[in-house]
């Protein structure tokens, strides 16, 4: 075939699959119309899996999976765009979590902080918030924590997103005398800060585009960022990937007021109690290691209420609704003070 001939053919496909887009989602509106608008990840997640089983290529299967995130995306927004909370400003890592796991269609109010994030969804301004959780060095994000042992919200999703850390300013490097961004991400960048700024104060802000904000607005400042923000708030990237571990990533968590179906492969979040006596924690714990359930994570954190007296924050996989979990949780909920399940969940790749 020639080339003309070959455009024909391709524009003879693309008009099909425009026909058959809009069909999907005259379907996608009858569906919301029969069980009211809902974002299904369990779904979503079943679907991109299926496709990209069939998928025989020559695209790739990541390329697949890229193309339907849009597709949903963009079907969810036609029913209505949900609002997404997150822990703002503009160009944080929040928000480019928030933006990776539900894209430019949905409406996104940027938060102060992660107990607002949690308040917004809470008191109904927001359908889902975004919130840190975990990060690959420094660990759990205590505020997140904290505020999921207070909130009746649920964990219906996660999410991972690769950080990479870029000092920006307005100034050279030879001229920065502070520097602004989170905690976490002042202390993954401590060993480059020490070598390179040793004269610089670190200043912790609420969020790293908080900081390329104070920074795009201070002469002698810094901030530790996303290129996002520095190109969103007019700096200059002095240096690029400054974290002292090359591979750094945070895992996210999307919180509703409802959970999530079973996806097929799942995680479940729990806090608990115990008594403060010899065992009673590998008591507890043993019910789920009795049922071959897999441990990912555990915390604790003071419970505000008596002096060393703790919570247990725990993640494991499997959906609370299999029935070897829901057995385990029964005998480990009757070997503990209280037991709450915070949210089953799809398992970020």
């Amino acid at each position: 075939m020639s080339l003309e001939e070959n455009r024909k053919a391709i524009d003879a496909i693309d008009s099909e699959i425009l026909t058959l887009l809009n069909e999907r989602a005259k379907l996608a509106k009858k569906i919301a119309e029969q069980r009211g608008y809902a974002f299904d990840p369990a779904r979503e997640r079943q679907i991109l899996d299926r496709l990209s089983e069939l998928n025989t290529g020559p695209l790739p299967s990541r390329a697949v999976r890229n193309i339907y995130h849009d597709v949903l995306a963009s079907m969810r927004a036609l029913v209505r765009p949900p609002v997404i909370s997150y822990l703002g400003p503009e160009g944080s890592f929040n928000h480019l979590a928030a933006l990776q796991h539900f894209s430019d269609m949905a409406e996104f109010i940027a938060a102060q902080t992660i107990d607002d994030a949690f308040l917004l969804v809470e008191g109904g301004q927001a359908d889902f918030g975004v919130v840190p959780i975990e990060n690959s060095t420094e660990g759990v994000v205590r505020p997140t924590l904290d505020r999921l042992a207070e909130s009746t919200l649920k964990i219906c999703a996660e999410l991972h997103l690769d950080v990479v850390h870029n000092l920006m300013s307005r100034d050279t490097l030879e001229a920065i005398k502070r520097v602004y961004s989170v905690p976490q991400a002042l202390s993954q960048c401590r060993t480059w800060l020490r070598q390179n700024l040793p004269n610089a104060e670190l200043i912790e802000v609420a969020s790293t585009a908080k900081g390329a904000q104070i920074a795009a607005e201070q002469e002698g400042s810094a901030a530790i960022g996303s290129q996002a923000a520095a190109k969103l708030y007019g700096l200059k990237i002095l240096c690029e990937a400054v974290q002292d571990i090359p591979v750094n990533r945070t895992r996210f968590l999307v919180v509703s007021p409802e959970g999530a179906c079973p996806s097929g492969t799942d995680k479940t979040s729990i806090l608990f109690s115990v008594k403060h006596e010899p065992g009673a924690l590998h008591k507890a714990l043993s019910a789920l290691s009795s049922a071959q359930i897999n441990m990912t994570l555990i915390e604790s954190r003071p419970t505000k209420k008596a002096p060393w007296e703790y919570i247990f924050f725990v993640d494991f996989q499997g959906h609370k609704d299999d029935p070897r979990v829901a057995e385990a949780l029964k005998k480990m909920e009757r070997r503990c003070i209280f037991l709450r399940v915070l949210g089953s969940y799809g398992e970020a790749d």
